[in-house]
């Protein structure tokens, strides 16, 4: 049985029946790990002492028949920036190169409660403010299915430690789209849940307006499962709303039948490359297949809500990095400082301006949401760029384009693979539903994952 091969919940239940062990299954991916992350450099830090430390503590709970669950004894891997007690956080920058946190962040407490086994740190565009994983400080992070292509970012070690069977399961943080572009660019899920409904205490913030915590994995109900231990108000996080959690998982086979399905069709939406444009095409009539009613539709003010979360991305990255910023601005990377300094100078008008536009363009958003169930867009326009060349931040820009607009107005948003290009390169589809209908996406996403086949395959080392 080769265990790296596992889904979440296939490993779940081999270890809930004591087929296969959390030692066992923690071994197997920290030999993969040591096998392939030479070349694809998604680690910042690993522990593995401390993972395999954890999981002979799993080994021997559930042995004694205290079984927490389906994340009890699963290997998992943080985008870093979420900190962990007694292990670095980085944020992938220069920065906070020797951060060791005392307290572990908000979500990584529920999944170690949960029974989780953290195997390390995961690389990330620096600061999390980019899309490309090409970090100056810890090296680029590469994409599995072709190693001189970008992972998509900023969540890129996430997405290409899941891809490349590296970790079960990952948490990644979505700003303009850095859950949901990796996760398109490497063929696997990503999910970026309401504003609110996941605690960001403890995770280093690149934008406190913009910035959602949130899971991905290779299949859609892993990612229930994860969002499921994760989601709750939390009372020390001012930006966490409380509002019940449901069970995300019980009711993901849901049928779709008659379900008011809308496909983004309009002059924003047309601009992306035709092969994206045709796989998204195909996912829609899947759905018709599956007896939804599907309706191509314009849909007005993503452009405008793009342009306000462009602005107000660095804009808040600069009120947080100010002191840096100031004293230390040659311990940035080129394209992370120039980003910052751009947002350091648009003024009060700008950005107020900007707010305005989030308020009014959620309200518009989610006023589309009475007449449709979910809505259907490309993740990407382009799938994944190259990670070195003159093209490569330009390309780059490109790829938060349809999924920015949906977090300046904090909407969930899934996104899983449809499809590949004539050079087998991965393409998402994200579905988009109303303020806390998780449940709602999750659910499309399940009945289109069992309707194809695009999430079997797997890049070739």
């Amino acid at each position: 049985m080769e265990f790296t091969a596992l889904t979440l919940l296939e490993a779940a239940q081999l270890i809930e029946n004591r087929e296969i062990s959390p030692v066992e299954l923690t071994q197997a991916h920290l030999a993969r790990i040591a096998d392939l992350d030479p070349r694809l450099n998604a680690f910042i830090t690993l522990t593995p002492e401390a993972a395999l430390q954890t999981a002979r503590q799993a080994e021997s709970a559930i042995g004694d028949g205290r079984y927490l669950g389906p994340l009890h004894g699963i290997p998992l891997a943080l985008k870093d920036l979420y900190e962990t007690a007694g292990v670095r956080t980085t944020a992938g920058s220069k920065i906070f190169a020797g951060h060791v946190p005392e307290k572990d962040c908000a979500a990584w407490e529920r999944l170690h409660s949960a029974g989780a086994i953290n195997l390390g740190k995961l690389n990330l565009h620096e600061i999390a403010l980019g899309v490309t994983n090409n970090n100056p400080h810890f090296g680029a992070c590469h994409n599995p299915w072709a190693l001189d292509r970008s992972p998509g970012g900023s969540s890129g070690g996430s997405g290409a430690a899941l891809a490349a069977g590296l970790c079960l399961g990952a948490l990644g943080s979505d700003t303009g789209g850095s859950i949901r572009i990796p996760a398109s660019l490497c063929g696997v899920v990503g999910l970026k849940p309401t504003y609110g409904r996941v605690s960001l205490r403890g995770v280093i913030p690149l934008s406190w307006n913009l910035d959602h915590a949130g899971p991905m994995a290779r299949r859609v109900r892993d990612a229930a499962v994860l969002l499921q231990a994760i989601a709750g108000y939390d009372p020390l996080d001012p930006y966490c709303i409380n509002i019940p959690v449901p069970d995300f998982v019980r009711h993901i086979d849901g049928d779709v039948r008659g379900w008011r399905i809308a496909l983004a069709q309009d002059d924003f939406f047309a601009k992306a490359d035709e092969q994206v444009l045709a796989a998204v095409r195909k996912a829609a009539n899947i759905f018709k297949g599956l007896g939804a009613q599907v309706s191509q539709v314009e849909f007005p003010g993503a452009y405008d809500a793009a342009k306000a979360n462009g602005l107000m991305t660095p804009s808040d990255a600069a009120a947080f990095y100010k002191d840096q910023l100031q004293d230390r601005p040659q311990d940035f990377g080129e394209d992370v400082r120039q980003r910052l300094q751009t947002g350091a100078v648009y003024t009060s008008t700008e950005y107020i301006l900007a707010r305005r536009s989030q308020t009014m363009l959620r309200s518009q958003f989610e006023g589309f949401f009475d007449k449709f169930d979910v809505l259907l867009t490309p993740t990407t326009p382009v799938p994944a760029p190259g990670l070195e060349g003159p093209n490569a931040v330009e390309q780059a820009r490109l790829l938060t384009r349809f999924t920015a607009p949906f977090n300046l107005t904090g909407l969930p948003a899934l996104s899983v693979p449809c499809g590949f290009t004539l050079d087998g390169l991965p393409i998402g589809l994200q579905i988009i539903g109303s303020p806390w209908a998780e449940s709602k996406i999750l659910n499309a996403g399940f009945a289109y994952e069992r309707a194809t086949e695009w999430h079997k395959r797997k890049p070739e080392f």
